[in-house]
This record gives structure tokens, sequence and C-alpha cells, in this order.
């Protein structure tokens, strides 16, 4: 039982520490169970709450939810493309809506749902002759870039996140 007890303070504390150096550190620890433990949860304390600040709003089938939103470092968003297969999708669109409004990414996954907390960033990009428009779920962005004339061109970006679901918001006036 002293490994049961030990793996879900780790767990928490990793939750709550999100520095960029941190989590950088913490996924070469992870990769080396012997050491994930005792090392991580020593790195944890000393900042448990940093990060905490980066959270955004994000779209998981019309359902708005809060997530923290932190990059690794470009060594180690190389690293999780060649050798993560399970990366999860995070959709984003940097120029935003009309009228200044920002678009909210869209994730492809949550908590009991083929979730992992890293993810791979993909721009969307509305082309000629369609208003950018908020879009809800992965399945609406993936309709939209689709067809003969898609609404929207789905660029693969090399920028990587750790981004855990921290909360679901209430959803007013969407979808």
């Amino acid at each position: 039982m002293k490994k049961v007890t030990t793996i879900i303070p780790t767990a928490i504390l990793l939750f709550l520490s999100c520095s960029k150096t941190e989590i950088d550190t913490q996924a070469k620890l992870m990769s080396d169970s012997k050491l994930a433990t005792t090392n991580s949860t020593e790195m944890a304390v000393q900042n448990k709450t940093s990060g905490i600040s980066n959270t955004i709003p994000a779209y998981y089938d019309s359902s708005l939810f809060k997530i923290i939103f932190v990059e690794f470092s470009a060594q180690a968003e190389a690293s999780q493309i060649a050798h993560n297969k399970s990366l999860n999708f995070i959709y984003q669109s940097d120029p935003g809506l009309p009228n200044n409004q920002p678009f909210i990414s869209v994730i492809d996954a949550i908590p009991g749902d083929g979730f992992n907390p890293v993810w791979r960033e993909v721009q969307i990009v509305f082309n000629a002759g369609f208003t950018p428009r908020q879009l809800f779920s992965d399945n609406e962005v993936l309709a939209a870039a689709s067809g003969t004339h898609p609404e929207i061109t789905l660029n693969m970006t090399n920028e990587v996140y750790w981004c855990p679901v921290i909360g679901q918001k209430p959803v007013t006036g969407t979808k």
C-alpha cells in the first residue's frame, strides 16, 4: 500500500505545479519510474502553485472547460512529437474572431474519453470567403475542414503543451 499512498500525493502535487522548467524536468523524470515518485514530489513541493494563473477556457463537445496551458521547451516538444503516440490535439485560431473577439480553443478529449494531458497544437485558418466563427467540438472542426470547399484549413504545428483539464464552467449562450 505504500506505493499507492505515495503515488496519489505525487500526482496531486504534479497537477498543482506547472512552471515550464518544472514540466520539462518532470516529463524527463516520469520516464524513469524509479525516480519519478521521489524527485517529482520534492520538485512539486518547492513550487506547488505555479502555473495555476495559466488557465484558459477550452471547448469539448460544446461544453466549456478550464485547462492549465503550459508550453514545453523546444527540445521537449520535438521529443514528444517523435515518441509520444498518444498526443491529443488542441485546435486554436490565433487571428481570432471578428470584432477582436478571441477564438476559444477546442480540445479533442477530456478525462474518461481518451485523455492525455499532452496536446499538440493545430492552427485553424479560415479560408477565403468564410467569416471566422467559434467552433465547439473536434467533430465540428474536422467537418469544417472537409468537403470540396472546406471552411477551414488545419495546420499542424510543432508546439506541444501540458494542459490538464481542471474544471468545467457553466455554458451560456453557446450551441
